[in-house]
């Protein structure tokens, strides 16, 4: 049963000799146990999925779902939607990042305050090291380096994620969340949802720069691919507030759904995950307005890109 849970999330009529196809957003809905496909702002497939999937993450070609009240990840084919495999995983795993080859997992343990290093092929840990309390979301850079958002530390921690050894720790507003790194990856956002605001870090000098008022309970941050403006999806407000990177003022404020979570930027709009509305917002970057909700699956959380594909869908 589990081996063929998400088969359904990618199929489609078969097609040959078509071109590679754009980006596609994938959507985990934790209560409704569902991961979405969307294509150009449409749903272009879905399947349940067992254990309720909090966050996903993509490499190499595969989609991961971390499930931490089931103990496991889940790891399936990118293009045709097989599931490959269910990885075990003692801690309560919640944050996740993949490395771009897709060979090994990041995964924050929430209730082990630790992060682990996994191997995607078996789910070995292969090493782990020490976090503050209860961390969210992690980040992880091209060169190796990993950033953990310790929520109840009130700080984001920074690991060599090759050696798993700590190399700074970085103090950020109240219970940092969401976590999300500029295109040249010389910035770090980080989401304070208890404290209202946004926390940037150099990552070169590994030190806060500014922190600056956001919405309600910023919980999903994201950043244009020029680097121009930062995305902050805010809970309470059922918002988005949309930040200058150069001078960090607000530049405008987006109504979106009812408790907006996750934000992901492709394809010149940017996607909302809805908690409690059950749709993922479409916003235009060009007009900076929402122009559309495409229904899903209860309590879509976190949502995730992967690139094109360049054989066609079977």
């Amino acid at each position: 049963m589990i081996r063929h849970a998400l088969v359904a999330l990618f199929l489609a009529p078969a097609l040959t000799g078509l071109p590679v196809r754009a980006a596609t957003v994938y959507v985990a809905s934790q209560q409704g146990a569902q991961v979405t496909r969307l294509e150009a702002g449409t749903v272009a497939g879905h399947a349940t999925v067992a254990g309720a999937p909090a966050t996903v993450a993509t490499g190499g070609g595969s989609v991961f779902l971390t499930h931490p009240d089931g103990h496991a990840i889940t790891v399936a084919d990118a293009a045709t939607g097989a599931v490959l495999r269910r990885l075990p995983y003692k801690g309560q795993g919640f944050g996740l990042a993949a490395s771009a080859d897709g060979r090994t997992l990041f995964v924050a343990d929430w209730s082990g305050n630790r992060v682990d290093r996994l191997s995607a092929a078996d789910g070995t840990v292969e090493a782990s090291a020490e976090t503050g309390r209860d961390p969210a979301h992690i980040a992880l850079d091209r060169a190796g380096r990993l950033y953990v958002a310790d929520r109840e530390s009130h700080q984001v921690s920074v690991f060599d994620g090759a050696r798993m050894t700590r190399l700074a720790t970085i103090p950020v507003g109240t219970a940092p969340f969401a976590l999300a790194l500029s295109p040249d990856e010389r910035r770090l956002y980080v989401g304070n949802v208890r404290s209202n605001d946004l926390t940037v870090i150099d990552t070169e000098g590994l030190k806060a720069l500014a922190t600056v008022p956001a919405g309600a309970m910023p919980y999903g941050v994201s950043v244009s691919p020029d680097g121009a403006r930062v995305f902050v999806t805010n809970q309470h407000a059922g918002t988005v507030t949309v930040l200058d990177a150069g001078t960090l003022a607000t530049a405008a404020t987006v109504g979106v759904g009812r408790y907006p979570e996750g934000i992901v930027i492709e394809g010149g709009k940017a996607y909302v995950a809805n908690w409690f509305s059950d749709t993922v917002s479409v916003i235009d970057l060009a007009t900076l307005k929402e122009i559309t909700q495409v229904p899903v699956a209860e309590g879509p959380r976190s949502l995730a890109i992967a690139a094109p594909a360049k054989e066609a869908l079977r």
